[in-house]
């Protein structure tokens, strides 16, 4: 089975079918993902924050990205896989994101790369699309430029700044992208950019009305137990789930009920014989536990 190409992708949004994305940032992750049927997986630079304990995504480097992209490409067979281009790697100029994004994309596989940024980084998302470098852009809430922003806000609140975010949207379109997240939006202003936009729009904390939904995968699985953002809805509890079954674990060595004769391996009582006549001469050291189990090997 050949991975979604990004016609396919733009051609979901021409059927009205929604677009599904998710986050991964390994084998397990993506496999899972990829078992349920997900259209696209982000590889993004939220690792920074679920994965790696930073406290933005700031600090992620093109070598994260690429250590998180390679088993997530491996592990998958069909899903379509985005990279984080992270930051610094594009935004001193489109030679730069250049050379960056073919290292990205030929060490990994990825089928995509993601950008942040409207009108600034048109050119780049034009020079990278023009050299056969699927991009997908991303506006809104840009983590990357958290700084800049004053911090994790919702954007495009007043006339004048959603007026600017369309506008972004139609020049990332106008450069070539196949589809643009957008994030921390008001839902009204979602649905202004998608029916403006002919190519698919993906929303996070964007409402109901865009092409398509991406969410982090730790989120959706309530991985995080203090961490649950307004934007995302926890599908089940994963955290008191893992926690419990981790707490279990413990008691079940402490109390010795495991492992028990099903998880354990044997030996021919001949053999058992042979050795310890072959050792009869060697000290014994004192064990909690009792003797070998013998058994008919399987």
């Amino acid at each position: 089975m050949k991975r979604i190409t990004t016609l396919q992708i733009q051609q979901k949004k021409t059927n009205n079918e929604k677009i599904v994305m998710l986050t991964a940032y390994d084998a397990l992750s993506a496999t899972l993902a990829e078992q349920a049927g997900i259209d696209l997986l982000l590889v993004g630079d939220s690792l920074g924050m679920v994965v790696l304990g930073y406290d933005s995504t700031v600090p992620v480097t093109m070598e994260d990205i690429i250590h998180h992209t390679k088993p997530v490409v491996a592990s998958t067979r069909y899903a379509h896989v985005v990279a984080d281009m992270p930051f610094g790697s594009y935004q001193s100029g489109w030679k730069d994101a250049m050379r960056n994004a073919v290292h990205l994309m030929k060490s990994t596989g990825a089928s995509s790369v993601k950008l942040e940024g409207g009108k600034r980084i048109a050119e780049t998302v034009e020079k990278l699309v023009n050299a056969g470098i699927p991009v997908m852009g991303h506006i809104g809430l840009t983590p990357q430029s958290v700084n800049t922003l004053g911090g994790y806000k919702i954007q495009g609140k007043t006339p004048r700044s959603a007026v600017k975010l369309i506008a972004d949207a139609k020049s990332l379109e106008e450069a070539g992208a196949y589809a643009v997240v957008l994030e921390t939006i008001p839902a009204a202003l979602s649905h202004m950019i998608t029916s403006r936009l002919n190519i698919p729009t993906i929303g996070i904390g964007a409402g109901p009305y865009c092409s398509g939904q991406v969410q982090v995968f730790h989120d959706i699985l309530g991985l995080y137990k203090d961490f649950n953002p307004k934007h995302a809805r926890q599908f089940i509890n994963g955290s008191n789930l893992l926690t419990n079954a981790i707490k279990e674990y413990k008691n079940s060595v402490e109390d010795s009920s495991f492992p028990t004769a099903d998880e354990s391996f044997f030996m021919e009582e001949r053999n058992i014989k042979l050795i310890n006549s072959m050792m009869e001469n060697e000290p014994v050291v004192n064990s909690m536990q009792d003797a070998p189990m013998s058994e008919k090997q399987d």
